[in-house]
């Protein structure tokens, strides 16, 4: 997943950070600001943020000095006396925000990764009023008179592609904020920004309390049999960061079903981890249902204020799918063969619990959600020799970064990393990487934050601290986040395959923006529609189980054996198995983002009907199936109902839309030699180095010489031929 910023973007509230001279004094000179962090660009290498000497309280100070910065440079470009020009106008609204910049994007990502109840506080607070910030530029009517007559007089402007692309990007943008609307609907529109944000805020802090109280405390050890050495420290470790010694504790990631509940033995306790997951925010105080319906009905008055049927309709318009009939009409052609393998998976575990409870003499029962993985775990023994126990001294974190994710990049396109202990973090579990391009020129700086906190959202990411842009002469910052549990002391950190794959995935997020090569800030690295910036990171998955990569990385943690080959065939012949569940739960979610998003302000439900309303969504989809539920329920579907800043509302199927172009370019690599540097530029130049300076599908075509095609997705989750192949 990529955590963007692109709506402020388009305001010139992110745009990338400026060189010291470039600073206003105006800022640095008020006595709030006099020793504020964020007063001037960072004096660290690329600008880092200077984690060690950023304080909650400073946060505030920098919010309020960066809006009325921006607002003054706002006035200045909307009041200029000279004619609308692109360099006095568009180049203006690139430059502008760098205060704000800098504060907004590391409060965002700290407030992801390292939060506090201060820094809950100052987003509850900020949010609508860095909405009402947005809307301040969008609706000025001076500024949107500049955009339009540019807009229209652009044939004549001998722009670049690179330019004239912008030139659009940014006009589409104010439309699409509401720049045409009469001064009344711009009132209401105003309004309705404010209340969406404050209610995503309020969302997003709710579905982190209610992970954290939904934690299953385990009194005995007992109870957790089946579970290795590493996953009963970790539990402990877990319990005593809570002050629960002698006790264990089972911590929740964001999906609705564990990883846990593969190896744990006792039924009992996998259902009540199940049932704690899957009912996360419905209720108490982090109850989000009320939320839910707010903001649903929100968004459909505003996207019928805009001129849309429905918030989808007016969320693809921008996206490549372009409208929600596009989106359906793609997940309809996965949607048949996952479900059907899904049916044929559950009918193995089904025999499978049936052969089990004749030989202990006890009764059957029928396959229930928090038995999936665990049944699904013997099978996948059974039929491929797999077992975990025996495969994850080979994936151990260290040699999967350097000798796997780095080493692909090293591969690919030159890249090179170098550990610095010389720069700070905000934890002390994070490390950084300088990046060098294979010209040995410093390209980046890579953040690893890998283990799970409290204070940390859950899943995993990818995020910028300074982006890419040869206008403002920015080298990349970029964070990847993932939540692995942290072993106790002197224990190694053994990874499962699917935390691998995760580890692949985020770089290629992270490559996507360290190898960008534009210009502007806007059209730079991941801002591009969700449905392409998942291209990049699921195109770089291919790489975990690439057998030269896999036997380049997977080496035994305590002889540093390579796995055997016979090993690594299992392993990878292994990830087709489940693909059925795997596929349906995923897509039961991106129809239920879409359905939550086709509703209008009359057909929105009430709180108490939310519950219902997915329920039917599910039946509707044709993908209700009781054992696979949707990796999402709606309360925890943080995808889909957060902030501006991080929004994938009615695009989840994003996923799939980029995946098919991720498989069709791992067969573009198969045939053209695979591992290759000529391969990586020649992908760096057509795709990872352009950001949006064209459009996603003229990008695609570009690099694979025609249209998209769903037969390599199709065969590489193994949704072709039998449930045994």
């Amino acid at each position: 997943m990529r955590t963007k910023y692109l709506s402020m973007l388009a305001a010139g509230l992110l745009t990338t950070t400026v060189p010291a001279w470039c600073a206003t004094a105006g800022a640095a000179g008020t006595p709030a600001m006099a020793y504020n962090p964020f007063a001037h660009p960072s004096a660290l290498q690329f600008e880092m943020p200077p984690f060690d000497r950023i304080h909650d309280g400073d946060y505030l100070p920098a919010f309020e000095a960066g809006m009325a910065e921006q607002l003054r440079e706002i006035a200045a470009i909307a009041a200029d006396p000279h004619p609308a020009t692109f360099e006095n106008t568009i180049v203006a609204l690139e430059r502008s925000g760098q205060l704000l910049t800098r504060v907004r994007l590391t409060f965002s990502n700290l407030n992801d990764c390292n939060s506090d109840p201060r820094m809950e506080k100052i987003d509850a607070e900020m949010s609508p009023r860095l909405a009402a910030h947005r809307d301040a530029i969008h609706l000025n009517a001076a500024l949107w008179a500049r955009i339009d007559r540019l807009y229209h007089e652009r044939a004549s402007l001998n722009l670049d592609p690179d330019s004239a692309q912008l030139l659009l990007r940014y006009h589409a943008i104010f439309v699409r904020a509401g720049a045409r609307l009469q001064p009344p609907q711009q009132v209401r529109l105003r309004e309705l920004n404010k209340r969406i944000a404050s209610l995503t805020t309020r969302f997003r802090q709710n579905v982190l309390k209610a992970t954290q109280d939904g934690a299953v405390a385990v009194d005995s050890v007992a109870e957790l049999d089946g579970l290795s050495g590493e996953q009963v420290g970790a539990a402990a470790a877990a319990a005593a960061a809570r002050g629960l010694q002698g006790r264990w504790l089972i911590t929740l990631q964001n999906t609705t079903n564990q990883p846990v509940l593969a190896n744990l033995n006792n039924r009992a306790l996998r259902e009540r981890i199940y049932r704690a997951s899957s009912g996360r925010a419905t209720s108490g105080a982090a109850d989000n249902t009320v939320v839910i319906a707010q903001i649903v009905k929100l968004r459909a008055e505003r996207a019928a204020l805009l001129g849309y049927d429905s918030h989808a309709a007016y969320q693809l318009e921008d996206e490549s799918a372009g409208t929600p009939a596009a989106a359906r009409d793609m997940i309809g052609q996965v949607a048949p063969a996952a479900l059907a393998r899904a049916r044929t998976e559950a009918a193995d575990l089904q025999k499978l619990i049936d052969t089990q409870a004749v030989a202990a003499g006890s009764a059957p029962f029928a396959l229930q959600p928090w038995d999936w993985f665990y049944y699904s775990q013997q099978v996948r023994k059974a039929r491929y020799d797999f077992d975990q126990a025996k495969v994850a001294p080979y994936f151990e974190l260290e040699h999967v970064l350097r000798d796997g994710v780095f080493y692909a990049a090293h591969e690919l396109y030159g890249l090179t990393f170098q550990e610095r202990h010389d720069l700070p973090v905000y934890n002390p579990t994070v490390r950084v990487f300088e990046v060098f391009d294979a010209d040995g020129k410093p390209l980046a700086l890579f953040l690893a934050d890998y283990f799970a906190r409290d204070n940390k959202q859950g899943g995993a990411w990818e995020s910028t601290y300074v982006n890419q842009s040869g206008l403002l002469h920015h080298k990349t910052v970029v964070a990847n986040h993932l939540n692995i549990d942290k072993p106790q002391q002197g224990q190694p950190v053994l990874l499962t395959f699917d935390e691998v794959t995760t580890m692949f995935h985020e770089f290629g997020h992270a490559l996507h923006d360290m190898l960008s090569d534009v210009r502007y800030p806007l059209l730079a690295g991941t801002q591009v529609p969700n449905d392409f910036v998942e291209y990049p990171s699921q195109y770089n998955e291919m790489w975990a189980r690439e057998p030269v990569v896999v036997a380049h990385y997977a080496r035994h943690f305590k002889t540093g054996e390579l796995m055997p080959a016979a090993l690594l065939e299992r392993v990878i012949a292994a990830q087709r198995f489940n693909e059925g569940y795997a596929t349906t739960e995923y897509l039961e979610a991106a129809l239920l983002d879409l359905a939550w998003h086709q509703v209008t302000v009359p057909t929105a439900p009430a709180a108490a009907q939310v519950l219902a309303f997915e329920q039917a969504a599910l039946k509707a989809s044709g993908l209700d199936y009781p054992p696979v539920p949707p990796r999402y329920h709606s309360p925890y579907f943080s995808h889909i109902f957060s902030p501006d800043d991080n929004d994938y509302s009615a695009g989840y199927y994003a996923y799939l839309w980029s995946e098919v172009l991720a498989r069709d370019t791992g067969q573009w690599f198969h045939a053209h030699g695979g591992l290759t540097r000529a391969n990586g530029e020649y992908l760096r130049s057509h795709v990872l180095s352009r950001g949006r300076t064209a459009e996603p599908q003229m990008l695609f075509r570009a690099f694979y010489g025609g249209p998209p095609e769903i037969g390599p997705l199709l065969e590489y989750r193994g949704l072709t031929g039998t449930a045994g192949d």
